[in-house]
């Protein structure tokens, strides 16, 4: 991979809509005034990086769960998925990655399998990070079936910021893990819920890369895993 390819990456097509108006904000503001216009290309720069849309090498291996998005783990906890999903009550493990504004932020899917549930729910655009935004954020949920039966949640949630969520998924469609399936605009967090039993591989305050880290491990026995900051 050449260096001019890390910083020259694709464009995902629902940016080119914000890109135009932050250009043509741009113009305006440079005829206005010479140094608003630098201020204007600035922000502009910021919007094509804000959609930029890397490929991303995907693990394939069967029982691997990978990271739905790029940020960081702000939780991991066990608590009831989302009702409108039909997984019942009982607690099931959940990993929460906060995205900030610098993180790409399209999202993908993190493991393969039938879509069988998908509900948007309007809501408030709190800070993401709270807790209480799994509940009361503008959210979209969806649970695939895997080949086992097992089922996996993931949830995309807007945040303070963030006032559009976009998703391609449909029920019964199938799809396969770290495929691109959608994305939340201007900072947000993505839930994900483990089927019961299934521990995670990543540990609060760790970096994840959407489609590559693996965050869990379907056919391994190993407990829950632990990490310092060095």
């Amino acid at each position: 991979m050449s260096a001019l390819s890390t910083v020259l990456v694709p464009i995902n097509r629902a940016g080119w809509p914000f890109i135009a108006l932050f250009a043509i904000a741009t113009a305006l503001l440079a005829w206005i005034a010479e140094p608003l216009g630098w201020i204007g290309a600035i922000l502009t720069a910021w919007c094509v990086y804000f959609f930029r849309d890397p490929d991303r090498v995907v693990p394939t291996r069967e029982g691997l769960v990978v990271a739905p998005a790029d940020g960081t783990v702000q939780m991991i906890v066990p608590v009831t998925p989302p009702p409108e999903l039909g997984m019942g009550s009982a607690p099931l493990v959940r990993i929460s990655i906060f995205l900030n504004v610098f993180n790409v932020h399209i999202n993908r899917t993190p493991v393969g399998g039938t879509v069988e549930a998908a509900h948007y729910s309007k809501g408030r655009f709190m800070n993401a990070a709270l807790d209480k935004a799994s509940e009361e954020n503008e959210r979209m949920a969806v649970r695939v079936r895997m080949a086992d039966g097992r089922d996996v949640a993931f949830v995309q949630i807007a945040g303070l910021i963030a006032r559009r969520i976009l998703c391609d998924l449909r029920v019964g469609q199938e799809v396969v893990a770290g495929e691109r399936y959608g994305l939340i605009r201007f900072g947000s967090r993505t839930d994900i819920y483990l089927p019961e039993g299934a521990q995670p591989l990543v540990i609060v305050g760790q970096k994840t890369l959407g489609g590559e880290t693996v965050i869990a491990d379907l056919l391994s026995t190993e407990p829950p895993r632990r990490g310092e900051v060095r």
